[in-house]
C-alpha cells in the first residue's frame, strides 16, 4: 500500500525539534498527529510521488493520519500538470483540510495558466460553509487576481463575506493588505467606507503598515482611518 510506505519514508526523515516547533504555530492541530518532516523535504518527495501510477491512491486515503501526510497531498496536487484533473483532486481533498498551513500552500502550478477556468471555482469555495475551503478560495483571488486579471468584482466578493472565522477573517485582512499594496487607489474606498468587518478592517491596516511595499504616506493615512476602541 502507497500511503504505508509514504507514512514509513515520512518517518525516516523525521525531524523532532522542527515538530515541537511546528506544533506551536498550529494549534488546530494534534502534536502527536506532527511526525516533523520540513518542508523543503516534502516537496521533494512530492515531486518523486506525482510521477508514480499509483499516486492517485494515496490521495484517496483520506482523511489521513499525519499531518506531514496532508501537507505532502498539497505539495503533489500542487505538481499535477492537468488542470480539469488537478481541480478534482483539490475539490476532493479540501474538506479534509484542517489547518492554516496546508491550506495555504496548497497552491497548484497549472492554475497560473487558466484564470478564467479557474474563476467558477473560486466563487464556490468562498461560498462554502467549511472555513478552509473559503478561506482556499480567498487566497487563490490573492495570489492569480490582483495584477493583470484584478477586476473591482473580486474585492468584492471578499468583502461581503461575514463569518466569526478565525483563520477566514484573518484571510480577509490578509487579501485586502496585499490589495492595497498592489491596486491602492481602487482598493482605498473599501477601508474608507468601512465595507470589512470591523476587525479585518483594522488587521488589514495593521498589515498593510507592516508591509514594506506601501509607502510611508501611505501608512500615516491608513492608520487615521483605524477604527478606534477595536
Amino acid at each position: 500500500m502507497i500511503a504505508e510506505e509514504i507514512i514509513h519514508e515520512l518517518f525516516k526523515i523525521q525531524d523532532e525539534k522542527y515538530r515541537d516547533f511546528n506544533s506551536k504555530l498550529i494549534p488546530t492541530v494534534d502534536k502527536e498527529s506532527m511526525i516533523g518532516v520540513r518542508t523543503p523535504e516534502l516537496r521533494k518527495y512530492a515531486k518523486q510521488l506525482v510521477k508514480r501510477e499509483d499516486v492517485r491512491e494515496f490521495l484517496h486515503s483520506v482523511p489521513h493520519t499525519y499531518f506531514d501526510e496532508n501537507q505532502l497531498h498539497a505539495f503533489i496536487l500542487a505538481e499535477i500538470k492537468d488542470f480539469e484533473l488537478c481541480i478534482e483532486e483539490v475539490k476532493k481533498f479540501l474538506p479534509y483540510i484542517n489547518n492554516w498551513a496546508t491550506c495555504d500552500q496548497l497552491s497548484p502550478k497549472v492554475f497560473k495558466k487558466y484564470h478564467k477556468e479557474l474563476m467558477p471555482h473560486i466563487k464556490e469555495w468562498i461560498q462554502s460553509d467549511k472555513e478552509y475551503t473559503v478561506r482556499f478560495g480567498i487566497g487563490m483571488l490573492m495570489e492569480h487576481f490582483l495584477d493583470e486579471d484584478f477586476d473591482l468584482v473580486y474585492p468584492e466578493m471578499v468583502a461581503a463575506i461575514r463569518t466569526e472565522d478565525y483563520y477566514i477573517n484573518m484571510m480577509i485582512a490578509w487579501y485586502f493588505a496585499t490589495a492595497l499594496a498592489k491596486q491602492y487607489d481602487v482598493i482605498l474606498p473599501f477601508l474608507e467606507n468601512k465595507k470589512l468587518d470591523t476587525w479585518a478592517h483594522n488587521k488589514a491596516i495593521q498589515k498593510a503598515v507592516e508591509s514594506y511595499r506601501i509607502t510611508d504616506e501611505q501608512k500615516t493615512y491608513l492608520k487615521g482611518i483605524k477604527v478606534k476602541g477595536k
